[in-house]
């Protein structure tokens, strides 16, 4: 069963930073693509960034040039890496891997970006 744990959420003021993490298990991590997505209040779940299996990036062009995604195959993490943070950044962050036939889901963890 994949499970995957995010930490590294917090307030932040506009122009701040902030590292997201996900830890995976009960899966061949180093085999699959991925993704972050996050959730603001009243609004749909989007794609953030993802990093396939040989690291290959791509991201949404709103957080373009400010967050950077990586990988730890070994330790089985992703990351987020998140600067120049802006208000409407405000959203739950999840973590999501995608196996073939199931997408599975992190309980997600709040960043808010406030002055």
């Amino acid at each position: 069963q994949v499970q995957l744990v995010e930490s590294g959420g917090g307030l932040v003021q506009p122009g701040g930073s902030l590292r997201l993490s996900c830890a995976a298990s009960g899966i061949d991590f180093s085999m699959y693509t991925m993704d972050w997505y996050r959730q603001a209040p009243g609004k749909q779940r989007e794609f953030v960034a993802s990093i396939s299996r040989i690291s290959f990036t791509n991201y949404a062009d709103s957080v373009k040039g400010r967050f950077t995604i990586s990988r730890d195959n070994a330790k089985k993490m992703v990351y987020l890496q998140m600067n120049s943070l802006k208000p409407e950044d405000t959203a739950v962050y999840y973590c999501s891997i995608f196996n073939g036939l199931k997408r599975s889901w992190g309980q997600g963890t709040q960043v808010t970006v406030s002055s």
